[in-house]
């Protein structure tokens, strides 16, 4: 009887509030609401003052504001990135940052904190899982559902999950890229490796300071990345070239330089070659018929790192398989924690919650 009435309360609370997905990422953080599709998408950046965890103007120096200042903030500023590799790096900065989310799409109509569903990597360990879990409840939310980045991003990418059928997915994003192969709308065998968006950029300002004795910011290393960046050769009127501007670090003075677009592949190859190899790792470990359906089904590719040009035809060429990019793969995730708001009351009790630690 108990189990009935907490039931019908939490149901007409459900009324009162505005239940939210969130894809807590590395690099973005997407919020979505039921009903209402994606309605906010910001870097994971907060900017405090130095030597302690207050977030600056009062509160709200957090997502794009923040972005801006990352690697240009005087002494008493710092603009951090409060998740590292998929995982809660900062606690009490999470916190802030996620409070901050929750309030600008929950607003104030809503007196009644939000049910939230997370996406979170499928490799992390039971105390990063009760980092997210108390994070968001300290944030506001009323009750916190955990999911699995991969289920998410395949659900997002329109897959066939719930079939009997293998659907592949290779999720690339900030910090981790996640791997699964799914079934009957459970993960049958999935990887997480470290290695992604970020390790692209952390590849390019090492390739910097080898060749060039310039020291260059993450802000420009993305921008390489996403001008002249590719995995495989894809310009069929010659490879482009581009002016890097940064500090010279024998004289320490500002200078640029022109870099080609060959040698920053040749960069990238190291991080390519760790996705690829989890690619492989993951496939090996599959059922026999499911490795059979997917030569017809191919893997279907999302993360906003899997827009890095030419990443689908070196997957393809080192798996046998037709790889493509899922539609809009940078909200994939997010698309698919809205499904999961949809369905919540049929799936909650297949999802982690924070009533599972209580």
């Amino acid at each position: 009887m108990k189990g009935v009435v907490a039931v019908i309360f939490d149901w007409i609370l459900g009324m009162f509030s505005l239940d939210m997905g969130i894809d807590l990422g590395t690099c973005n953080t997407l919020v979505c609401v039921k009903g209402q599709g994606i309605v906010l998408n910001e870097p994971s950046v907060v900017a405090v003052k130095k030597g302690t965890n207050r977030v600056l103007q009062n509160g709200n120096a957090v997502g794009l504001v923040a972005k801006e200042m990352l690697g240009k903030t005087p002494g008493s500023i710092s603009a951090i990135r409060p998740m590292k590799d998929g995982v809660i790096s900062d606690f009490e900065v999470t916190e802030a940052m996620l409070s901050y989310f929750i309030r600008r799409v929950h607003g104030r109509k809503h007196f009644i904190g939000p049910r939230v569903v997370i996406a979170i990597p499928s490799g992390i360990t039971a105390v990063e899982k009760r980092a997210v879990l108390d994070s968001a409840e300290r944030a506001g939310a009323r009750r916190v559902f955990l999911v699995e980045e991969p289920m998410a991003a395949a659900i997002g990418a329109g897959l066939p999950v719930t079939e009997p059928t293998a659907s592949m997915i290779v999720d690339v994003g900030g910090g981790t890229t996640e791997v699964a192969i799914i079934s009957l709308a459970d993960i049958s065998v999935c990887e997480s490796v470290r290695v992604a968006g970020d390790d692209f950029d952390e590849a390019i300002i090492n390739h910097m300071k080898k060749t060039y004795n310039m020291a260059i910011g993450e802000q420009m290393a993305e921008r390489i990345k996403i001008e002249i960046g590719s995995a495989a050769p894809v310009w069929s009127d010659g490879e482009p070239t581009m002016d890097v501007r940064g500090r010279d670090m024998i004289s320490g003075l500002p200078r640029k330089t022109a870099i080609t677009a060959g040698e920053i592949r040749e960069a990238l190859q190291e991080p390519i070659t760790q996705i690829i190899e989890a690619v492989t790792r993951t496939l090996e470990l599959a059922e026999p018929e499911l490795a059979a359906d997917l030569v017809e089904n191919g893997i279907t590719m999302a993360g906003g790192s899997s827009l890095l040009r030419g990443l689908c035809n070196v997957i393809s060429n080192a798996t046998g398989l037709e790889v493509r990019v899922a539609e809009d793969p940078l909200t994939c995730v997010a698309r698919g924690t809205s499904v999961y708001l949809d369905n919540l009351e049929l799936w909650k009790d297949t999802m982690e919650s924070d009533a599972d630690g209580s």
